[in-house]
């Protein structure tokens, strides 16, 4: 695996309308493994490996990680903020943050305006997320030269090694990107083109992939995405609610809160990964949704499907994935770009 380009995608800042850094890296892996890569006016990477068939098959990772930018300075230098997708207030607690500012990137402490222990009596308050601020440890003349409203603030955390895991800040959806990167190299001769599409926005309501789906006009979506692994303790935590589990293999999409998968496309990706013994499971997302659900109600409509890289701990800085089911959705996926060619997805 190539671990060096996993983590160089997973650490390159970018949250939704502000992806320009990991634009640049995805458009220059992607760059000699296809016939062409372009930017559209909303910012998608549109990479296209032509193919000998008519069939074309969209691929979907979105490049935005959950931030922020920033909404307020107030006159002490501290930041208030503006979420770019969806937290869990608790999950923030006393976190550090990278503030990209018009002077550089600086380095800040999340934090929210609640009395510390000490001095706390009873239980504390819910937190919510107009309660934080960050404390980027400067005088306030300073900050107000160096901050401006608008400003991207991304979570910092490096990409390691857990085990048999990687644990990132941002494998929603870096994962995603790193399995189309890699199926596209890994696949042999695939016949039906392939439109690898890096999308924007999918954070703050899949936005992205609806526009670059009806400017390509697919004839097959699969987006990339990582879902639920809740194989955790816990009495809420049972086997029959875990979505999925990590080391069990890719995921493969029955449906989420966004789309239902095309069913000929599940027949299908499971009779390869029987075929050819790549470890795989089923997945039902109660909430949530990827890509997906704007490729198939794009245009006149567009059979549509998610692979899914099972992750603990989603829209937290410590997302965790089993290495060996990454392997195993790039398998999947390069050995579905194989064979899309010879799929029959007509209707009587």
């Amino acid at each position: 695996m190539n671990f060096g380009l996993l983590k160089r995608l997973c650490e390159t800042p970018g949250v939704a309308g502000h992806e320009d850094a990991l634009r640049a890296v995805v458009r220059e892996e992607l760059g000699s493994l296809v016939d062409e890569v372009r930017t559209d006016p909303l910012g998608n990477v549109i990479a296209i490996k032509r193919g000998a068939e008519q069939r074309s098959v969209m691929l979907a990772a979105h490049m935005d990680e959950i931030g922020f930018i920033v909404k307020w300075v107030d006159g002490k230098g501290f930041l208030r903020l503006h979420p770019l997708g969806g937290f869990d207030p608790n999950a923030l607690f006393a976190q550090r943050v990278i503030v990209h500012g018009v002077a550089g990137a600086l380095p800040g402490v999340l934090m929210p305006s609640v009395k510390p222990i000490h001095l706390r009596q009873g239980d504390p308050k819910p937190l919510s997320l107009d309660d934080y601020f960050v404390d980027l440890g400067l005088p306030s003349e300073t900050v107000a030269a160096s901050v401006e409203i608008g400003d991207m603030v991304t979570l910092e955390r490096a990409t390691v090694r857990t085990g048999d895991c990687v644990t990132s800040k941002a494998l929603d959806d870096r994962l995603g990107l790193f399995v189309m990167i890699e199926a596209v190299r890994a696949a042999r001769n695939p016949r039906a083109a392939i439109l690898a599409v890096a999308t924007v926005q999918e954070e703050v309501g899949l936005r992205g992939a609806q526009t670059a789906a009806e400017g390509l006009h697919p004839d097959i979506g699969v987006a990339l995405d990582v879902t639920l692994a809740l194989d955790l303790p816990g009495e809420t935590m049972a086997d029959q609610h875990s979505v999925t589990r990590l080391g069990a293999g890719t995921a493969i999409k029955l449906t989420d809160g966004a789309s239902i998968s095309d069913h000929r496309l599940v027949s299908h990706f499971r009779r390869i990964a029987r075929r050819e013994n790549i470890p795989h499971q089923l997945e039902i997302l109660p909430r949530g949704g990827t890509d997906a659900g704007a490729i198939q109600r794009s245009g006149a409509g567009v059979p549509s499907i998610t692979l899914s890289i099972p992750t603990r701990y989603v829209h937290t800085v410590d997302e965790t994935a089993h290495l060996d089911d990454i392997q195993a959705s790039v398998d999947l996926l390069a050995r579905f770009l194989e064979e899309a060619h010879e799929l029959d997805l007509s209707y009587p």
